[in-house]
């Protein structure tokens, strides 16, 4: 069966920005937009996707690629107090950044495939499912 799929900064970051990954992510994201596969990422790595085209471009940029992604079907999903809980869990255990613990919070908490080329998740591959970019 194929998974529903979050996507961490790190993952949308090379698509927006055409880095080495980037033309992966975008047929992860136009294949499974066109089948109308759920395509998630927490508030807080698309608040890090944002304030990071924000200081390489302008706010204007950052605001324009976040509706983009949008319209490709990226969903935003809010933190609540059971993923803070699980990401907070996630960092207390593992050295990865507290904003990469909720993209595994949510892949956890939606049992789905978090999509990412970010290196610190290989300490959560017994946790949670992921494809690697």
């Amino acid at each position: 069966m194929i998974e529903d799929l979050v996507f961490d900064s790190w993952a949308i970051l090379a698509y927006v920005q055409a880095e080495p990954g980037g033309a992966q992510v975008k047929s992860l994201l136009l294949e499974n937009a066109e089948v109308r596969r759920p395509l998630w990422i927490s508030s807080i790595n698309l608040g890090e996707v944002w304030y990071t085209l924000a200081r390489r471009h302008s706010p204007d940029h950052a605001s324009r690629q976040l509706a983009e992604l949008t319209q490709i079907g990226l969903e935003r999903v809010d933190v609540d107090w059971p993923m803070v809980l699980q990401a907070a869990d996630y960092k207390s255990r593992h050295k990865i950044s507290y904003a990469d613990a909720f993209a595994a919070a949510l892949a956890k908490q939606r049992n789905a495939e978090l999509v990412t080329g970010d290196r610190e998740f290989r300490a959560l591959e017994s946790e949670i499912n992921i494809h690697w970019i």
